[in-house]
């Protein structure tokens, strides 16, 4: 069995230090990709990226890129200890004025989505296109789950977001990503101005239950880490830029989202601007 070669590690999510805390030992590989594996430690998932990577709080990103032949030997990963501080994103603001700010710089957003590049996956959704196949019959459900977002009606956006999991294809389908970013928004307002968050939460946990049978264990993973708030560090940026009125900072931070991955950057801040629809 190859022997991997790990790298230092520049910088690691709070909840990949937490499940770190105890090494690596009895880690086996979910997954592969050409610039990240995907790692079960003791039952609880992290991800390994090189130093360009995006930061989610399961991310340990390594000095050096993680090669997809590499596989664990048993040795533990260093974990950085005091001199490395784990990234976790600044609390939200606390008020009805930050949450309206969110809503209003989210429509503004949408009004200058095409300069943010070519969408893929629901983006096109964001500049009023079609969506291209396998995407195409998705179009009600995600008017349905944006409708019900601007509706306040947690139940409804619940329904459209259940039939949209799985949809898609790679790792973490469209359709996962859509509707983790629409309530990832959801989660930011509930945090901003409390409103409905016991029925948004309830619609979160119905969503979270039927990841597990709808779609693959790591996206219903990180799906559920969307439900709870807990994203890749663009999205904190975008949601904290909107809420204080930063179009510049938001604009940076959508572009920076709307590079992950195939589609999935799109597809997220697609369901950002879902679900805060004026």
């Amino acid at each position: 069995m190859p022997r991997m070669q790990r790298g230092t590690v520049v910088a690691i999510g709070w909840r990949a230090a937490q499940i770190l805390e105890g090494g690596m030992g009895g880690a086996r590989v979910l997954a592969r990709l050409s610039a990240s594996i995907y790692v079960s430690v003791r039952g609880e998932m992290v991800w390994l990226g090189g130093p360009d990577a995006v930061l989610h709080a399961r991310a340990v990103l390594l000095s050096e890129h993680p090669e997809p032949a590499m596989c664990l030997d048993g040795t533990p990963l260093p974990v950085p200890g005091r001199a490395i501080q784990a990234w976790r994103p600044d609390p939200l603001p606390r008020d009805p004025a930050s949450a309206a700010a969110f809503r209003s710089g989210s429509a503004r957003l949408a009004r200058r989505a095409a300069s943010l590049g070519q969408p893929t996956g629901f983006g096109a959704r964001v500049l009023g296109a079609p969506l291209a196949f396998p995407l195409t019959a998705a179009a009600p459900l995600a008017d349905t789950l944006a409708d019900a977002c601007r509706g306040e009606a947690p139940e409804r956006a619940a329904a459209a977001a259940v039939a949209l999991l799985g949809l898609g294809a790679g790792l973490t389908p469209s359709g996962d990503d859509f509707v983790g970013g629409a309530f990832f928004a959801r989660a930011a307002l509930a945090q901003m101005s409390g409103d409905n968050a016991d029925r948004w939460r309830l619609a979160a946990s119905t969503i979270r239950t039927a990841a597990a049978r709808a779609t693959h264990p790591i996206s219903a993973t990180l799906l559920g880490d969307l439900l709870a708030g807990h994203g890749w560090k663009p999205m904190h940026d975008l949601v904290r830029a909107l809420a204080c009125g930063n179009d510049g900072a938001a604009a940076d931070a959508a572009r920076r989202l709307s590079r992950l991955g195939h589609s999935s950057g799109w597809d997220l801040l697609a369901g950002v601007l879902a679900g805060t629809a004026p």
